[in-house]
């Protein structure tokens, strides 16, 4: 009899132990938050691996800083630029953040706005063109006869296309297009001009440069989503509010684009 009290009592215990073990579970655990997928291209200073094969860059940094505020769980997708309307399309991504040109028209005539809702800009850029430092080319009249690269997708691709009398070749990223012409398997690059400042003339790219004169009129930067999408909304709210709080200064102080990032959007609403 005395036995059957004392496992009585231990079950009894066992029983109180599970139930304030499961109840602890359920008032320490947060609730999962929800995932935005970002799309994005490696190239500094917007999205690229650090030291420690790390992802950083101007627009990862703002990405998350926007996202977290946002309540998100930011997660980033390396995709081919050429297929980034179709990875939006299919749902592989939330948004195309990665230095995403918004006042033009892709190869097809088409102009990107009417592709895709647009944040508001947030960073000026042009395209430019790259060299060896040794080419004597110096205008659209040198470009005559002479091969051009550039990132399949991009600004740069109908930019270098419009170069008369020179024939052109895509790659899938534009540092490909930059070492083309640093081994002398073509004769120009077109990429943006935020990546070729991070290049030309330095370590392995010394002997690339910036011809300045054939440098395209301002672009500007702008994060891409869906047509219709409610996340547009949201993330231009976080612009003012992260330009208001010195975030948007402090992170393009940090990647060097002071010059070219924007921190006003009064004009843009």
């Amino acid at each position: 009899m005395k036995m059957k009290k004392i496992l009585a009592v231990l079950m009894a215990v066992l029983m109180v132990a599970l139930c304030f073990s499961a109840c602890g579970d359920k008032n320490t655990d947060e609730p999962k938050k929800p995932t935005i997928v970002v799309g994005y291209t490696l190239y500094p200073p917007m999205n690229y691996l650090d030291e420690n094969n790390n992802l950083v860059g101007f627009d990862t940094d703002l990405a998350k800083a926007v996202f977290e505020n946002l309540g998100y769980e930011v997660i980033f997708k390396e995709i081919s630029w050429d297929a980034k309307y179709t990875d939006l399309a299919s749902g592989t991504i939330d948004c195309i953040w990665n230095g995403f040109t918004c006042n033009t028209a892709d190869d097809d005539g088409v102009l990107r706005a009417d592709k895709v809702d647009f944040s508001y800009n947030y960073m000026e850029n042009r395209q430019v063109v790259v060299v060896k430092n040794d080419a004597n080319i110096t205008s659209a009249e040198d470009l005559k006869g002479k091969l051009g690269v550039a990132e399949a997708g991009s600004a740069g691709e109908t930019y270098a296309k419009g170069f008369e009398g020179a024939t052109y070749k895509g790659f899938i990223k534009q540092t490909e297009a930059l070492y083309e012409v640093k081994m002398g398997t073509a004769d120009f690059a077109v990429v943006d001009a935020q990546l070729a400042k991070s290049y030309a003339g330095k370590g392995d790219y010394a002997n690339l440069v910036i011809v300045d004169a054939l440098s395209s009129d301002v672009e500007y930067y702008a994060v891409g989503f869906e047509k219709g999408s409610d996340l547009t909304a949201k993330v231009n709210g976080q612009f003012v509010a992260l330009a208001a709080d010195g975030t948007i200064a402090k992170l393009a102080e940090k990647y060097g684009v002071t010059n070219t990032t924007i921190t006003d959007f009064s004009d843009q609403k």
